[in-house]
């Protein structure tokens, strides 16, 4: 069955529609100035920082790249993308405090204003900020490929792949200009509760209306498709896929950011809970659906197109609702990527090559950026380069190079901005060298080289150089103020 374009149109309309007025509840409450508009005043609660931090981290990947690769590899799937979630976790309850501290006692709004106040060299912040917007054209172009894919498939093609991804695009960008960050977190904690009601409901009705139970479909993956269960995955393939992924809660700016926008410390703890349980019963049901297809859909050409047509065996009502789901995540995590990438040119940017300008003057240029990136992201999806999931992958594999500054930044006292600059640099050249010749030495993947190399270039270029002047000053106040807070 292929559904109506109609209804297609009009379930993606009504949807904008109750977002947009979110958005425009929001909105009211926004103030004046970069803060309000890039961290929402830093005056979220708990709740909706965990809400939008879930929607932003859990994007189209999940429902159509994650279902497509467990489609295609089995249980490897689950056991790379639970890597994922333990990981995110266990960085969070490190970093998460410590981002929150430093951000609001030197008033950084972007990871890479946190390097170059930490490195004391603006140059360590545009490095990195050109890092950021290199690297994550392909993941937000995944977003677009998604729906893309989701659109074509569910309508036999009578929505065409672009549309969709011109939609997307516009809305996701729209929500970003109008009202900052205040807007993207209501609209993705709204977003949140849509994708994982909406992906409950389908589970279990094709558990029910397929198989007959769940402890039907558990037997029928156990007999029918024992090979599902077996983990066959190269472990350089594992290690080069799940890496970039282990850091992901670090090194991707558009959730690292979201470590600022809390309102106090107690909020940023319920926070991670609150992403904890979501990550992992999203997960679960991601991994799930990708099971279900393989029984009831063998032989598909395309892994990545298993989740629309799963969604064509099921009522007309439900196929919809699970459809506006997994829209809603995507929107969400492309809304997200482009405001951070528009506060990155604000604030690392144009702020650091024009340095005599007023603040006014920087954010107008960042809002400016957000049809630009959109408009670039769009053109990436045009190109569709390949799998969602790899493509997530390499993304993030880029943005490994960041990894160890930001550590050291905490860490170590003796991190300078000289090492910081020359490993991100060098080292993201690299990576994307490697990347885009596919060329992987000894079978390792991109991303563990570009990894091995960032840290040899950071530890050893911070020996021979200076240290910043106020870098143990930093790391004794967040030190300091972590035990403080653990103490309460």
């Amino acid at each position: 069955m292929r559904i109506n374009p109609v209804y297609v149109w009009v379930s993606l309309l009504s949807w904008m529609a109750i977002a947009v007025s979110i958005a425009y509840l929001s909105r009211r409450g926004l103030g004046e100035g970069a803060s309000e508009y890039f961290l929402g005043g830093r005056k979220l609660s708990g709740f909706i920082s965990g809400l939008s931090y879930s929607a932003t981290t859990y994007s189209a990947f999940m429902l159509v790249g994650l279902v497509g690769l467990t489609y295609e590899s089995g249980v490897g799937a689950l056991g790379f993308e639970m890597t994922y979630l333990m990981f995110t976790v266990l960085l969070l309850t490190v970093f998460a405090p410590r981002f929150w501290l430093a951000g609001n006692r030197y008033g950084f709004i972007t990871p890479a204003e946190l390097l170059a106040q930490r490195y004391e060299t603006r140059w360590a912040g545009v490095v990195a900020s050109l890092v950021f917007l290199v690297m994550l054209v392909p993941y937000a172009a995944v977003q677009l490929m998604g729906i893309g894919f989701l659109v074509e498939g569910l309508t036999g093609g009578r929505i065409p792949y672009m549309a969709g991804v011109a939609v997307m695009g516009g809305f996701a960008g729209f929500a970003a200009f109008w009202a900052g960050m205040r807007s993207v977190s209501w609209t993705d904690a709204f977003q949140a509760i849509t994708m994982l009601t909406t992906s409950l409901f389908a589970l279990f009705y094709i558990f029910f209306h397929f198989f007959g139970s769940p402890g039907n479909f558990f037997r029928t993956i156990t007999v029918d498709h024992p090979e599902l269960l077996k983990l066959t995955w190269d472990p350089r393939l594992f290690i080069g896929l799940a890496l970039p992924w282990a850091f992901f809660a670090l090194t991707n700016p558009q959730v690292s950011q979201r470590m600022l926008v809390p309102d106090k410390i107690s909020s940023l703890k319920r926070m991670i809970i609150y992403f904890s349980g979501f990550g992992f019963v999203y997960t679960v049901i991601s991994t799930l659906f990708g099971f279900q297809a393989a029984s009831l859909l063998p032989n598909l050409e395309n892994p990545d197109k298993a989740m629309a047509v799963l969604l064509t065996r099921v009522p007309l009502p439900l196929g919809l609702i699970i459809f506006i789901g997994i829209f809603a995540a995507a929107t969400s995590t492309l809304g997200s990527i482009t405001l951070t990438l528009s506060s990155s040119i604000s604030r690392d940017l144009a702020r650091n090559l024009l340095p005599g300008a007023d603040e006014s003057l920087h954010l107008r240029l960042g809002k400016l950026a957000i049809p630009l990136l959109v408009g670039v992201f769009v053109l990436f999806a045009w190109l569709q380069p390949g799998l969602i999931a790899v493509l997530s992958s390499m993304a993030s594999g880029g943005l490994l190079v960041t990894a160890p500054a930001l550590i050291g930044a905490f860490y170590w006292k003796g991190g300078t901005g000289a090492g910081a600059v020359t490993s991100m640099s060098a080292g993201g050249v690299f990576t994307g060298l490697l990347y885009v010749t596919d060329f992987k030495p000894f079978g390792w993947w991109p991303s563990v080289w570009g990894f091995l190399l960032t840290v040899f270039l950071f530890v050893s270029v911070s020996l021979f150089t200076a240290s910043p002047e106020k870098a143990e000053e930093f790391v004794d106040f967040v030190n300091r103020r972590m035990k403080e807070v653990s103490n309460r």
